[in-house]
């Protein structure tokens, strides 16, 4: 029902147009949108607006002061008393007391040395001390902290004051958003071949060229925020405002941003805003000495599942804490955008724990949605949106929330993108469970296709989720253990070879052919990494042997992933021509089941694919939109990726006017068994 009395979003009616069925949920709408507008005013009128209100990165935490002092602030509500301690004081832990400023805010200025230097010098060890309301004195890591090291004699991390006298200038500009994401995820630590920790400076230096040459426009850094627990893969952080040092130093990383825009990459960093590690002494966990500084108290500020604390979202300085960790790393750092991990947990009070979404609308709205955690996120979309036009956020949702990729004035959360992370789970779905011959295409279909209208998302075949331990690479899945006997050359080309090789190439095309409005691969995927991901743990006696990427396969030419890495490239490429993927235009033509044969039309691109294991089609009849000459642009059986040249690519298809599959125009063509072949319209000819 309409709730005349609420505040409409400003272009709501575009929403319902585009998906009536929300017009059941109107008044909600309008609600979450009230509410939205009524924090925006709130923050324009005390804070002057969130361009001011998300900059707390230059009040909060050590600031250099105009004289060449610093000052000190943290908002500790809950302790007693707030004292600042390091190496620049002998370790003093209560010589320098802060003064209690209003709304549990704590300030101590410090003047420069004598000769105007800092009181804090670079590179040099600080801690917080706080009194409890018992009394007791703890050691605290400040939220704010831009970077922290680990203490290797007691495995504890401890903040560092980073302040150059020579700040890093970063050489190459911030790169526009793409026409469409085609983005390589990556992890700085695996980044070598070595069973070591890689830096930020190895992946710079050795791994950037790899990616800008396979062609794609985006790299998505992720556990970068630092995390005390290296096996996390960066979900449980600690410091929010610090990179992980692991890796290296702050300006280890700013180089390594600044040379992904020389390749003229577009960089996302993995933002972790949905809950926070347990750590106490080198975390966020009980900053001021109680359990809800940052957080919800009892079991609203526990995850269950991931062993973590939550977010109090209502609170003024939690949402000055996030969005300016937002800017920190979009000014600080030169990144480009954001894919925001654990989205459906923070929409829901029950997140998403043990829960299954039908799509029924019911779902999304009511009770069981987290009002706070969605105003949240639509007021750090709105932020970033409206400060930095060029900025992409991806939302890693699985349940599916209408309007989540919708404008904030339209009633939507704000982001560009979500996953489609139901794509990657059919894949080894169907691997593990389904034989080839009973592979259904009217189910693969949808799955590849079902998405909201209007709402763009990311397809991909696996990402980091899909490799780790406990499960194995899309390849593995495949090929398992003929990968370590028969991917050489000068050995056997197994079925199992050949159908592995066959297979990964078509499921990444069709994936990015008809999947979504982005694409992604995880590290080493574009060339069939092997076996699985899994960092040093107790588990595995701290080793690093999975926790590497084996760039040396794709580079042995005597080895059989290298035509793997050939197609990613050739896809990728084809992709900047045509740009099908930000094409608009999508038409399945055919899925027909016994002969396991898909058909469709993106953009300007036609796509034909056939997944029957055994039987080839000599005169196969397909369907188009558009009349004239085609060309074979892309086939995954080509000799180049190590395919059996079943096609002579040099074959012009001219359409008749012979309507077929709901298409005024057709053609002949031979479709071998296992193949994905590309076809475009010869502009010339025509």
């Amino acid at each position: 029902p309409v709730c005349t009395n609420l505040m409409d979003p400003p272009k709501l009616d575009d929403l319902l147009a585009r998906d009536p069925y929300l017009n059941d949920f109107r008044g909600e709408i309008a609600a979450r949108y009230e509410r939205f507008h009524e924090l925006k005013s709130r923050l324009e009128e005390n804070e002057g607006g969130l361009e001011a209100f998300s900059r707390g990165y230059e009040r909060y935490g050590l600031n250099r002061t105009e004289d060449g002092g610093v000052v000190y602030r943290d908002w500790a509500p809950g302790a007693q008393a707030v004292f600042l301690t390091g190496d620049f004081n002998g370790w003093n832990r209560q010589s320098l007391k802060c003064e209690q400023k209003p709304y549990g805010v704590w300030e101590l200025k410090l003047p420069a040395t004598a000769d105007g230097k800092s009181p804090i010098p670079h590179n040099t060890r600080v801690k917080v001390v706080i009194q409890t309301q018992s009394g007791d004195l703890v050691d605290r890591i400040s939220p704010w902290s831009h970077y922290v090291v680990c203490r290797e004699d007691v495995k504890l991390y401890e903040s560092v004051h980073w302040d150059p006298d020579v700040p890093y200038k970063f050489q190459y500009p911030k790169v526009k958003r793409p026409h469409a994401p085609r983005i390589y995820e990556a992890h700085v630590g695996i980044s070598s071949e070595k069973p070591e920790v890689a830096t930020y400076r190895h992946m710079a230096d050795n791994v950037l060229h790899r990616i800008a040459g396979l062609g794609y426009n985006s790299i998505q850094l992720m556990a970068i925020m630092e995390h005390a627990y290296y096996a996390s893969f960066g979900y449980q952080v600690t410091s929010f405002f610090a990179p992980s040092s692991r890796y290296g130093t702050p300006d280890d990383l700013k180089y390594l941003v600044d040379q992904a825009h020389k390749f003229g990459l577009y960089v996302l960093i993995d933002i972790v805003h949905s809950h926070a590690s347990k750590n106490v002494l080198d975390g966020l966990n009980q900053f001021d000495g109680t359990e809800t500084c940052y957080f919800h108290s009892g079991g609203r500020g526990e995850h269950s599942l991931w062993d973590s604390r939550l977010f109090d979202y209502n609170k003024w300085e939690v949402l000055r804490f996030l969005l300016s960790n937002l800017r920190w790393w979009l000014e600080e750092y030169q990144f480009d955008g954001f894919r925001f991990d654990g989205i459906t947990s923070m929409l829901y009070h029950h997140h998403g724990i043990a829960r299954g979404f039908s799509g029924g609308y019911h779902e999304y709205y009511g009770g069981d949605t987290d009002g706070e955690s969605l105003l949240y996120l639509t007021l750090a979309n709105h932020m970033v949106h409206t400060l930095y036009p060029e900025c992409v956020t991806v939302a890693e949702d699985v349940s599916g929330m209408p309007a989540l990729c919708r404008p904030v004035d339209e009633g939507g959360v704000g982001f560009d993108y979500r996953l489609a992370m139901a794509i990657p789970d059919n894949w080894i779905k169907l691997l593990k469970e389904v034989k080839d011959d009973d592979w259904n295409m009217g189910s693969l279909t949808f799955t590849l296709t079902n998405r909201r209208y209007g709402e763009k998302v990311i397809a991909y075949t696996e990402s980091h989720d899909q490799a780790l331990v406990g499960d194995k690479t899309l390849a593995f899945w495949l090929m398992d253990a003929a990968m370590y006997s028969n991917m050489s050359m000068v050995s056997e080309r197994t079925l199992t070879i050949d159908r592995g090789l066959a297979l990964h190439k078509i499921l990444r095309l069709i994936t990015i052919g008809i999947g979504g409005e982005g694409y992604l691969n995880f590290m080493g995927n574009e060339f069939g990494h092997p076996e699985w991901l899994d960092f040093p743990r107790a588990g595995n006696h701290s080793s690093y042997w999975y926790a590497r990427r084996q760039w040396n396969l794709v580079d042995d030419d005597l080895l059989r992933y290298r035509f793997l890495n050939e197609f990613d490239l050739a896809m990728n490429h084809l992709e900047e021509k045509y740009h099908w993927l930000s094409d608009e235009f999508q038409y399945v033509s055919h899925k027909h089941e016994s002969n396991k044969v898909i058909a469709f039309e993106r953009g300007k691109v036609l796509f034909i694919f056939n997944f029957h294991p055994t039987q080839s089609f000599p005169d196969y009849q397909i369907g188009t939109g558009r009349s004239g000459k085609y060309k074979i642009v892309l086939n995954t059986d080509s000799g180049r990726f190590h395919g059996h040249s079943r096609i002579d690519e040099t074959t012009d298809f001219t359409t008749s006017p012979n309507p077929w599959d709901g298409r005024p125009h057709s053609f002949l063509i031979y479709l071998p068994s296992r193949v994905g072949l590309v076809l475009a319209v010869d502009e010339e000819a025509a």
